[in-house]
C-alpha cells in the first residue's frame, strides 16, 4: 500500500483552502498564466513559507533579475532573506566562470549546459522547495518542441529522486498563449492564473486548479486580488456541508402590523426579497428589522452598493433606529461596496467571513442592481446568488435582498428575475387616493408558511414606519398602477410630532 505524502502549505491561506490543506510534497507542479497574473508573487509566498519553517529554498530565474524580484518583494513588505537566488542574466563572463558566479547568457548557452548548471546548484543546496521561473525561456533555448519536452521530462526525472517540492512557472509567451497539454500530463498538478480586463473597472483575476493527482480539491474558478502582502484568494463558495445549528423561529421587527404580514415575521434561515420602485421604502423596511436584531444583541451586516453609508446612518438615526449606537457597540457593520472594484467571489467571501467570524445573524444586500454590476453575466449571477443564499440558509442567517424595479410608476418589470430564489417576496407599490401619493405593501410569497394576502398601506416618516389596516377597495394592483376607491377612514394621516 502506497502511503500518502505529507502536505506542504503554499503560504496562501485561501489557496490552501482550495487545495484542502496544501500540496503533496516532493512533487512537480505547473503554475501557468499570462504576464501580470500573479505567478511570481505566489511563487515567492511558497518559498517564504519554507524559509519560515527553516527549510532551504531555491528560486531559479531565467526571466527576471534579482533586482526585479527584490522590487516585487518590497511591494508586499517582504525581503528575500533566506531565499537562495540562482539568476541567469546578462554578463560578459565566459561559461567557465559561470559555475562560480551562477550567471550565463541564455541566448548563447546550450540548453544542456543550462540544465547541468541547475542540477549542480540543486545538488549543492539540497533545497526542500524550488521555483523555476520560467519555462518560456527554456522553450526558446530548445527551439524544437520535441527537445523541449525531453528536457522537461529529464528535469522531472531528476527531481523525482530528491526530497523537493517544485513549482514550474510558465508565462505562456513562448507557446503563443496556448496551454501545453503535454506539459500538463508530465506534472503532478496544474494551476492556472488568469487576468481579465473588463470594459470598465479594475482588472479581474481568477485561478483554477486544472488537476491535482490523487488529491481532492475545490474545482472551478476562484477569484483573487493582488494586494500588499500577496495574493488574497477567495475560494468559490460551496454551500453543501455548511450546515449550522439554529432554531427556525420568526424574527420580529417590533412593528406588529408589519410582522403580521408574514404571520410573525421572516423565519431564521430564510431570505426575503423587497421589491418595488425607487423611493418606495424597501431599504427602510430592512433597516427596521436590522435595528430590532441589534437591539436583541445580534450581529448584523449591511452591504451598501447604492447609497452612501453616512446618508444611511443619518436617515436611520433620524427615525430613531439608533444605528450610530449599534455601530459603536459592534453589533452593526456597514460595508460600502464599489461594484467596479469587487468581484462576486470576493463579495461572497466577505459575506462568509462575517457569518463565520462575527456570527452575523442578519444580512442586507442593497441592492441587487449593484451586485449585478459586479457580474454582468446574468445566468452566473443567479447561480452564484442561489449558492450564497443556500449557504446563509444553512447557517440560519436572515437575509434581505433589495431589488428596485424599473421606473417610479407603472410597469412591474425588473431587470433581474431572482424572485424564485428568495423564500419570501414583499411588494411595495405607489397608489393614488384623495389626491395624494401613497404606498401599499403586500406579500406575494412566503415559503416558511402562511402569509397575509391583503394589501396594507405603508407610511414612513421621521418617527419611523407604520403599517395600516388592510385596504380592500383596490383595483389594478397587478397592472402596476393600482387605484384605491374605498372610504377615507382606513387611510393613515400625519401624526403629531412628540
Amino acid at each position: 500500500m502506497v502511503s500518502s505524502r505529507p502536505i506542504v502549505s503554499t503560504g496562501n491561506a485561501g489557496f490552501d483552502t482550495i487545495l484542502k490543506g496544501g500540496l503533496p510534497s516532493n512533487r512537480l507542479y505547473l503554475l501557468e498564466g499570462t504576464p501580470g497574473s500573479g505567478k511570481t508573487t505566489l511563487g515567492l509566498q511558497f518559498l517564504m513559507t519554507g524559509v519560515a519553517a527553516g527549510e532551504p529554498v531555491l528560486y531559479i530565474t531565467l526571466s527576471e533579475t534579482a533586482e526585479e524580484l527584490e522590487s516585487v518583494a518590497a511591494s508586499h513588505g517582504w525581503t528575500l532573506d533566506g531565499i537562495n537566488l540562482f539568476e541567469f542574466a546578462s554578463t560578459n563572463e565566459a561559461l567557465g566562470e559561470i559555475y562560480e558566479q551562477s550567471i550565463l547568457h541564455p541566448w548563447e548557452a546550450e540548453l544542456g549546459n543550462t540544465i547541468k548548471l541547475i542540477q549542480e546548484r540543486v545538488d549543492a543546496l539540497q533545497p526542500k522547495r524550488l521555483v523555476f521561473d520560467s519555462l518560456s525561456e527554456m522553450r526558446l533555448l530548445s527551439q524544437d518542441p520535441l527537445r523541449y519536452r525531453r528536457q522537461v521530462l529529464a528535469l522531472k526525472q531528476y527531481f523525482a529522486g530528491r526530497d523537493i517540492t517544485v513549482l514550474l512557472v510558465d508565462d505562456l509567451t513562448g507557446s503563443g498563449g496556448e496551454r501545453d497539454n503535454h506539459l500538463h500530463s508530465l506534472c503532478h498538478g496544474v494551476v492556472t492564473l488568469e487576468r481579465l480586463t473588463l470594459d470598465f473597472g479594475a482588472a479581474r483575476r481568477r485561478l483554477q486548479v486544472q488537476k491535482l493527482r490523487g488529491v481532492d480539491f475545490v474545482a472551478g474558478y476562484h477569484d483573487f486580488t493582488i494586494r500588499p502582502g500577496g495574493l488574497e484568494v477567495y475560494p468559490r463558495l460551496v454551500a453543501a456541508g455548511q450546515h449550522g445549528v439554529f432554531t427556525g423561529e420568526a424574527v420580529k421587527s417590533g412593528i406588529e402590523e408589519l410582522d403580521d404580514l408574514l404571520v410573525g415575521g421572516p423565519m431564521r434561515g430564510t431570505s426575503t426579497l423587497l421589491t418595488g420602485p425607487a423611493g418606495a421604502g424597501k431599504t427602510t423596511l430592512s433597516l427596521v428589522y436590522v435595528a430590532a436584531a441589534c437591539a436583541r444583541g445580534e450581529n448584523c451586516t449591511i452591504y451598501e452598493f447604492d447609497e452612501r453609508v453616512t446618508t444611511l446612518i443619518a436617515r436611520a438615526d433620524s427615525m430613531g433606529l439608533r444605528f450610530s449606537e449599534f455601530l459603536e457597540s459592534g453589533h452593526l457593520t456597514i460595508q460600502q461596496i464599489d461594484p467596479a472594484e469587487i468581484s462576486p467571489g470576493e463579495f461572497a467571501w466577505r459575506v462568509r467571513s462575517e457569518v463565520e467570524k462575527r456570527q452575523c445573524a442578519m444580512i442586507v444586500v442593497d441592492s441587487l442592481n449593484g451586485y449585478m454590476a459586479a457580474m454582468p453575466q446574468e445566468q452566473q449571477l443567479i447561480l452564484q446568488m442561489h449558492e450564497l443564499l443556500s449557504y446563509l440558509s444553512q447557517r440560519g442567517v436572515v437575509t434581505f435582498l433589495i431589488n428596485p424595479q424599473h421606473g417610479l410608476l407603472g410597469s412591474m418589470i425588473t431587470n433581474l428575475e431572482i424572485s424564485y430564489v428568495a423564500d419570501s417576496v414583499v411588494l411595495i407599490r405607489f397608489f393614488e387616493a384623495q389626491g395624494r401619493l401613497r404606498k401599499a405593501i403586500s406579500v406575494l410569497k412566503h415559503r416558511a408558511g402562511a402569509h397575509e394576502d391583503g394589501i396594507r398601506e405603508l407610511r414612513i416618516d421621521s418617527q419611523g414606519v407604520r403599517v395600516g389596516e388592510p385596504l380592500v377597495n383596490f383595483r389594478g394592483v397587478l397592472t402596476g398602477t393600482p387605484e384605491y376607491f374605498g372610504a377615507e377612514r382606513p387611510l393613515m394621516e400625519e401624526r403629531q410630532r412628540g
